[in-house]
């Protein structure tokens, strides 16, 4: 069984953490990010390190949840996340326009993809004619799912090979009707 919840957190150099009742915000100097705790859990800093505590112990699974989001949230202050998508087949594009993303899916209609200001938004043809988004954030969860919600746009099609896809996904193609002789 894991133990993560027992480690202390670390702060790193111009990161600065207050707490406010149920409040932890994480400053970096060009950014903060916030998380609301629950009434079971008890956090302290001390010397340089964030302690996370449970006053129930019925709420382990607490603990341990808010410690990983607690230290995620200490981690992404200070770095870039990126996700990157491929959009691929022949007909299918895509546009940007400030932050506003314009697919063509193939449909009778172009689907406009607005995206939040806090993402940085970048769009490239590689060789092949397919198209690459590239999204950074400091927030792995937004930027997740903002990644997701414009895969939810086209999910990968094994049959047809059409898909909008993470460039990291691997997807099993499936035979044609060919196969069975």
């Amino acid at each position: 069984m894991s133990k993560i919840w027992k480690k202390p957190i670390i702060i790193t150099d111009w990161v600065e953490v207050t707490i406010e009742k149920n409040l932890i915000k994480i400053k970096w100097p060009q950014w903060e990010l916030s998380y609301n705790f629950l009434d079971c859990v008890d956090l302290k800093i001390e010397d340089n390190q964030i302690i996370v505590n449970v006053l129930d112990e019925d709420k382990r699974n607490i603990w341990g949840l808010t410690r990983t989001l607690i230290y995620n949230m200490v981690e992404w202050v200070t770095k870039w996340y990126e996700k990157k998508l491929l959009l691929m087949w022949v007909w299918y594009s895509v546009k940007l326009e400030w932050q506003k993303l314009i697919f063509s899916l193939g449909l009778a209609h172009k689907v406009n993809f607005l995206v939040s200001d806090d993402i940085k938004v970048g769009v490239e043809q590689d060789p092949k004619w397919n198209y690459i988004i590239g999204l950074k954030c400091i927030n792995k969860e937004h930027l997740w799912q903002v990644a997701a919600n414009i895969r939810f746009l086209k999910t990968p099609e094994p049959y047809k090979w059409k898909w909008i896809r993470y460039f990291d996904e691997v997807i099993k193609l499936k035979a044609g009707k060919s196969a069975k002789k």
